[in-house]
């Protein structure tokens, strides 16, 4: 049965930063594109009028591009309201109905902290507005295993888990639904995607810039919350998945919940945890502060086909690039053939995946060069894939969640399977190892993934580990 698109979008948090930088750019590309078509309706603390929120989303907009349809944007702005409240009172929740009106079906997407969670689906449950209705849940979703559970007890008790959509804006992007695409419409692919041809996967998301005006949230969170558990692993499951059943979502949300179920609890050797120099000095952090900054992880998945690989994962902020990337490295020919083959420097063959700056897919083969010698160079057959136009990934995730695909949110146990994963080492773990800004993180990082080549830095060569 087909599911109901929702009659009406309520956006917690509605005057937050995330709202200014992220929704509401989504929203007007919806409008745009003639996909949104129903009441928004905006709740937050402060006692704004409606007027003061139209500013915001104006200045929004303006910021993220400019306003270059002006039907659209007056269409958006006429789906506005907005109810000023505090999420504890029943009150606020009453004039939400009313605002509602004759909406029947709403998604309610909480763009709030999360110790506000669980108090906002209670009362959603408590007023009746959980009704036919969904949830939209930001990241992160619990801070551990324990707090995860107990979050996912509250929501379960209020709505089904059909209506219940976890958000992780990384999986909206085009790049990363591209990895799954690529991996099973290629039949080229699968005779040597497994741990007979592959000796590493590599992935690394890296940031240049610090935390910004966000230290109290990483304070509170660090680098394996924010980065490693939910986006790098959510990779790691498209790429190391087995073959869904069907198209469906439910399909691929079972095997993406089976590779969580399989990854290997990390060890505190499994790990290195980095902070840049000035992290104690910023806004709201503590002056003694152990939060990682930087995080580089060896992960093991204890399945037939991955038995043995290892999977290093790191992200940082500070760091020379700002990018995504990808390396799925090959084993070597059984048989050193070529005279060049025991001095050839740098990596084996391998598949390079770009999801940001820009979205590409290489492969890396070894050619003859001119002349009588049998000697060669590695180069990279490289494919571009931006496309004009394409959806932002909160457009694409708002516009999924209020139809009722759940393709690229992640399920209950697959939220539980990942953090426990991380349970260990989120309690037991190395000290923060300091480095410099503009760095790729601590050199002890380089000796987690020495056996295997070293680090790909995504700006450039590949480059040994030291």
């Amino acid at each position: 049965m087909r599911a109901s698109h929702s009659d009406a979008l309520v956006v917690y948090g509605v005057t937050g930063d995330l709202a200014h930088k992220m929704i509401f750019p989504a929203l007007y590309a919806m409008a745009k594109r003639g996909t949104l078509n129903v009441p928004v309706i905006g709740v937050a603390f402060p006692k704004w009028t409606l007027e003061r929120l139209q500013k915001r989303v104006t200045h929004s907009i303006k910021q993220s591009g400019g306003i270059d349809n002006k039907r659209a944007f007056q269409h958006l702005l006429s789906l506005l309201k907005y109810v000023s409240g505090d999420y504890n009172d029943g009150d606020t929740f009453a004039r939400i109905k009313d605002a509602l009106w004759k909406a029947r079906r709403p998604a309610h997407y909480l763009a709030i902290p999360p110790s506000l969670f669980a108090t906002v689906i209670k009362n959603l449950g408590t007023s009746g507005l959980a009704e036919n209705a969904r949830v939209i849940v930001e990241k992160p979703f619990g801070r551990d295993l324990e707090s995860a559970r107990a979050l996912n007890r509250v929501a379960r008790s209020v709505f089904p888990e059909d209506s219940i959509f976890r958000i992780d804006h990384f999986l909206g992007k085009e790049a990363i639904m591209n990895i799954l695409y690529f991996r099973f419409a290629n039949s080229f692919l699968e005779p040597i995607w497994n741990r007979n041809y592959i000796s590493s996967v590599q992935i690394t998301l890296s940031e240049s810039f610090g935390v910004g005006t966000r230290g109290a949230f990483y304070e509170s969170a660090g680098c394996l919350r924010d980065v490693i558990q939910n986006h790098l692993f959510q990779i790691v499951a498209l790429l190391a998945m087995e073959p869904p059943a069907g198209r469906h979502f439910a399909a691929v949300q079972t095997e993406k919940a089976t590779i969580f179920k399989a990854m290997r609890p990390l060890k505190p050797e499994d790990m290195v945890r980095g902070q840049y120099a000035g992290y104690r000095q910023e806004k709201d952090v503590a002056k003694n502060s152990d939060v990682e900054t930087y995080c580089a992880v060896r992960l093991f998945i204890d399945s037939w086909r991955w038995d043995g690989v290892p999977w290093y994962l790191r992200s940082g902020k500070y760091l020379p690039e700002t990018a995504s990337e990808i390396l799925v490295e090959l084993k070597p020919p059984p048989q050193k053939l070529f005279a060049d083959a025991a001095t050839a420097t740098g990596q084996g063959n391998y598949f390079r995946f770009r999801a940001s700056p820009d979205a590409a897919i290489a492969l890396a083969a070894r050619v003859k060069l001119p002349g009588e010698e049998f000697i060669g160079e590695q180069r990279e057959l490289y494919l571009l894939e931006q496309q004009p136009g394409e959806e932002t990934p909160y457009e694409r995730l708002l516009g999924d969640a209020m139809k009722g695909d759940g393709g690229l949110f992640t399920r209950e146990d697959a939220v539980e399977a990942a953090w426990m994963v991380v349970d260990r080492v989120l309690k037991h773990h190395p000290r923060v190892r300091p480095y410099r800004r503009g760095t790729w993180g601590p050199k002890r990082a380089d000796a987690l993934i020495a056996g295997d080549g070293g680090w790909h830095n995504p700006s450039g060569a590949i480059l040994s580990g030291s």
